[in-house]
């Protein structure tokens, strides 16, 4: 049997690619969690080529640029699973005017993606930070709006109160993100090492913030 010729041009593009990709994962995850352990501000660039195991300091500018890019890197990282699982219960959840059905829209694609990462995790703590500084909140929201399954989430939980002005909904809205966030952050934080009683600690939680958002948005509005 006659085989092509093998080319060492593009084995080694290849081989590049791959180290590339390789070189970016470890900065990102490296990222990931000492923005979550220390905050995003006061890591630097160098901080993080360390903790990925790079001997140049200049990596992250290299394979990421500035800062709020890569926070936007480490975002997008995560963001696929989510809108998976969103779309997943856009379906099951069609035409649905319970409002319970439209909270769990929101609440179990994050907590599931936290669970399917496995102890330990730093994203909510990540997520956390985000809120805490003006600028990368807005970068977050911006990268939020970016995501079409969430766009229908939020808008099918608009659609369940009818009763609330865009106002109180927005207000409310954002209180239900506080929540969700800072609590999971928290849970993140004492997450057992053991897979299964992790899950279980996520499994929990999503149904204690359910209950909570859903009695938040039904809660009366004072006038």
């Amino acid at each position: 049997m006659n085989h092509a010729p093998t080319n060492p041009q593009r084995i080694g593009r290849v081989s590049r690619t791959e180290q590339v990709e390789h070189t970016r994962g470890l900065i990102l995850v490296a990222a990931e969690r000492l923005f979550a352990e220390h905050g995003v501000i006061s890591v630097s660039n160098r901080q993080i080529s360390e903790a990925a195991g790079q001997g140049n300091n200049t990596a992250v500018g290299y394979h990421f640029g500035a800062k709020p890019d890569l926070v936007r890197a480490i975002i997008q990282r995560h963001s696929a699973s989510m809108e998976l699982r969103r779309e997943q219960l856009l379906r099951a959840y069609a035409g649905s005017t319970a409002l319970r059905d439209w909270v769990t829209c929101v609440v179990q694609p994050f907590t599931e993606h936290l669970a399917s990462l496995g102890p330990p995790t730093w994203y909510a703590r990540f997520a956390a930070q985000l809120l805490t500084e003006p600028r990368l909140r807005e970068l977050a929201i911006a990268e939020m709006h970016e995501a079409p399954m969430l766009r229908a989430v939020v808008a099918g939980l608009n659609g369940c109160l009818p009763a609330l002005s865009p106002e109180v909904r927005a207000d409310r809205g954002e209180m239900a993100h506080t929540l969700l966030v800072h609590l999971c952050a928290q849970r993140e934080r004492g997450l057992p090492a053991d897979a299964g009683k992790a899950a279980e600690v996520w499994s929990a939680t999503a149904a204690g913030l359910i209950d909570a958002i859903e009695g938040l948005f039904r809660a009366p509005v004072t006038r």
